[in-house]
């Protein structure tokens, strides 16, 4: 379904929007709930990508269909292999079979793992053969996802000696690792992460725990973008969220600073108001939180302003070639991008203001990529556009157009 967005304000000046639950987080504490029934979780997210792996954990046999859910194939190729006596088949969309995911099976092979490809070697489909993983050390490429990291340290705890795992290369998304090793600790694991060698303790014993969720920092990423694209005064309140926080998309605090968005932490929630305006050329390097890099581009054009983004060599194995993706779509809207394997650079362009095609519907493909929807919705401040197949938000943050009219955008 295709959503037409007229150019709109925002109308409740001081809304509040409880912003859906770390879908990150939550797929880890799925798993190791799967792993340890005794963990209780709280303020689960209802994204896509968790119901497929509450799903898919209740299987021990026959075919199951993550869909486009990445996260989901790499955390639950890992715990299949640990499961004895299961038998499945591990699929996706046609764009999951591209997803290359041979690291993390060659990894888990090699610690006695039995994974086939059934279709193109490297990607999914997979057939994973559940078995006791006797062997405890493995050396993994770190420079590609590290959710093949974060795969093999959710199983670690549950295997009989534990795992040492050395890390070879430049280490991607750091954050997200610490992350992991986080909830680790919370239930009781012994870990640790020293130059490129990351070990975990074996966990026998676990008793009756809750873990609370907190928010989505990655979803908060397009209310920062609204909240740069508004008037000076403009204010919005998001739950529930920690100053604290393990998510690395938590960098949104300090980088928006640049564009004159300032956040102010108030009980479990934070408040972002706009309070001034930058014209500076930013510069980042995102290889620590990748996922805001879509927001952050979109932000950068619809203020004018030039960016140059890198540490990005993850987007191109994500739903879809992101970088392609944005310069594609940015490009449609008069602005001028130049992409690398890993780098963006979006050119200032002072036309999008003053283009007398503002008033004009313009077609946003989002390519079965939920950020691609989302990154772009906020533009509607400042002009008409019609995102296609808008409903892919559900894949982590359902409720985005119904919040986005909460607040006074006009979406039909």
């Amino acid at each position: 379904m295709n959503l037409h967005i007229h150019k709109s304000s925002i109308v409740n000046h001081q809304s509040s929007i409880v912003i859906t639950r770390s879908k990150s987080e939550s797929n880890r504490l799925l798993l190791l709930q799967a792993l340890f029934p005794q963990i209780e979780i709280s303020n689960l997210s209802n994204s896509d990508d968790s119901q497929v792996m509450q799903k898919a954990l209740n299987y021990t046999s026959g075919l199951i269909d993550v869909h486009h859910a990445g996260t989901a194939m790499r955390f639950l190729t890992a715990y299949f292999a640990t499961q004895q006596d299961s038998e499945v088949i591990l699929t996706g969309s046609s764009r999951m079979k591209e997803r290359p995911i041979e690291v993390l099976v060659t990894a888990l092979n090699s610690l006695g793992a039995d994974i086939s490809y059934l279709e193109t070697k490297g990607c999914p489909p997979l057939k994973i053969l559940g078995k006791e993983l006797t062997k405890d050390k493995v050396t993994l490429n770190a420079n590609v996802s590290s959710q093949y990291i974060s795969a093999l340290l959710l199983i670690a705890p549950k295997l009989k000696n534990g795992l040492e795992l050395t890390l070879e290369g430049n280490i991607t998304s750091v954050p997200y690792i610490n992350m992991t090793l986080a909830l680790l600790n919370e239930i009781g694991v012994k870990t640790s992460f020293i130059a490129n060698k990351i070990k975990v303790s074996p966990l026998t014993t676990h008793n009756s725990q809750l873990i609370t969720v907190e928010s989505d920092w990655s979803s908060a990423s397009y209310w920062y973008s609204i909240i740069a694209l508004s008037d000076i005064g403009t204010e919005v309140k998001l739950s529930s969220y920690k100053q604290n926080s393990l998510q690395a998309d938590a960098a949104l605090v300090d980088i928006y600073k640049n564009f004159g968005v300032e956040t102010q932490f108030e009980s479990n929630a934070i408040i972002l108001k706009k309070i001034g305006i930058n014209l500076k050329p930013q510069t980042y390097n995102l290889k620590d939180s990748p996922d805001i890099a879509q927001t952050i581009a979109v932000t950068c054009f619809g203020l004018g302003l030039e960016c140059k983004l890198s540490g990005l060599h993850t987007l191109k194995i994500k739903e879809t070639d992101r970088l392609l993706a944005l310069k594609t779509e940015i490009e449609k809207l008069g602005g001028n991008v130049d992409i690398t394997d890993d780098s963006l650079h979006l050119e200032a362009n002072s036309l999008f203001e003053s283009d007398k095609t503002q008033f004009l519907e313009v077609l946003i493909a989002t390519y079965n990529d939920h950020r691609m929807a989302m990154a772009f919705a906020p533009l509607a401040l400042k002009r008409n556009l019609i995102i296609e197949d808008a409903m892919v938000v559900s894949k982590s943050y359902p409720s985005f157009w119904d919040n986005l009219k909460s607040v006074g955008f006009k979406i039909s």
